[in-house]
């Protein structure tokens, strides 16, 4: 082969090399939709998310929910029904997403109104966090680089660091910046902004498990945009494959619904 034929070659191999490490390369919406898929299951499913709140390092409030939650076939985003176990003045009390209509029913008095993603149930813990969401289906992402970030126990991630930008009026949060590790998705890191751009919350993802067929996250640390001793902590445990009917997912069921 003449020398001008061999470079030739070599160049057509290189340059053949690199596009297909550009076409492999994921897009900034395909690595949020991986990361959602770390987070939940493809299936109905139960688990039990217990909210534990610290100020300046101690315990100042718990809370126990049931959340059974399933994906919608059309939109992809999930609808759950949480049902409020402990504290007892709450046991029983139940709160329905659908969409992102999000509402509130006490057996007390048996009314269902409609409230906020954003109000705070205990801590800083918002209603919104503790129900199941796929943020692929919410937010149009965009890959602003790789970074090294510290995961939650203080371990250095080579991470995507993405933006996140709300493409729907009434979700929890207006925009937010997401570090996923670049090696296997999983989430690492997340801040949460309001309209204004002020910081509401930094969360950490930890205590990766084998859950339902995957390794995912089974804590989440939510500390305070302001005050960095407010620390709210939410444990995910008992999870498993279960029928959520869709007359669960009705507001005018609420009423009627009676844990199995």
């Amino acid at each position: 082969m003449k020398k001008r034929q061999f470079i030739t070659a070599v160049l057509s191999v290189v340059l053949g090399c690199s596009a297909s490490a550009a076409v492999a390369k994921p897009s900034a919406q395909e690595i949020l939709a991986a990361s959602d898929a770390i987070r939940n299951p493809d299936h109905p499913f139960g688990l039990t998310t217990t909210l534990t709140e610290y100020r300046d390092g101690k315990q100042t409030d718990v809370s126990t929910l049931a959340v059974y939650s399933r994906a919608d076939k059309e939109s992809g985003q999930f609808s759950s029904l949480i049902r409020f176990i402990a504290p007892a003045r709450d046991a029983n009390k139940l709160m329905l997403k659908t969409g992102n209509d999000l509402w509130f029913y006490d057996p007390s008095n048996k009314a269902s109104i409609r409230i906020s993603p954003q109000q705070r149930l205990l801590g800083q813990a918002a209603n919104g966090d503790v129900v199941t969401f796929n943020l692929a289906k919410d937010y149009h992402a965009t890959l602003s680089g790789e970074e090294e970030v510290l995961d939650a126990d203080r371990q250095k991630r080579n991470s995507y660091k993405l933006t996140l930008a709300a493409t729907k009026p009434d979700v929890t949060y207006h925009h937010i910046e997401a570090w996923i590790d670049s090696a296997n998705n999983r989430p690492v890191k997340a801040r949460f902004y309001s309209e204004s751009n002020r910081l509401l919350k930094t969360a950490y993802y930890r205590q990766y498990e084998n859950q339902l067929g995957a390794e995912r996250p089974t804590e989440t640390v939510i500390i305070d945009g302001l005050d960095p001793k407010w620390v709210t902590v939410l444990r995910f445990t008992n999870w498993a494959v279960r029928d959520v009917p869709e007359a669960w997912l009705q507001r005018d069921y609420l009423p009627r619904f009676k844990p199995q």
